[in-house]
């Protein structure tokens, strides 16, 4: 057998697919989002005004769906990365269960001109 096997009283490594994705890969697709709904508005307003005088309903929802597809576009951009937050996964466990060091609160500190 393998000498590299983990016992079993070890903690199991973490994971990197719990990763969130990164903020550059997530501000692309949100862009990519917004483009698509924004072409899809664009033809959206060309079906309006090709269809006024012959087809005025189909008209009338074209001019109804390039109105409300601003609104859903930026609600759709702007929720990616807040619906991957949640609880991050503990990385690095403290020995025997001990209780993490306490976190130390800087203070602001007022900075006097010296007098001449």
């Amino acid at each position: 057998m393998s000498s590299t096997r983990r016992r079993r009283d070890e903690a199991p490594a973490a994971s990197i697919t719990q990763a969130r994705t990164g903020l550059s890969q997530d501000l692309r697709s949100r862009q990519r989002r917004y483009l698509t709904a924004m072409l899809i508005r664009s033809a959206c307003v060309v079906v309006m005004a090709a269809t006024w005088s012959r087809w005025p309903a189909l008209a009338l929802c074209a001019l109804i769906g390039a109105a409300l597809i601003p609104y859903a576009a930026v609600v759709v951009a702007q929720a990616g990365w807040r619906q991957q937050r949640g609880t991050r996964p503990v990385l690095a466990a403290t020995p025997d269960g001990e209780e993490p060091a306490a976190r130390v609160v800087l203070e602001p500190t007022l900075i006097l001109r010296p007098d001449r």
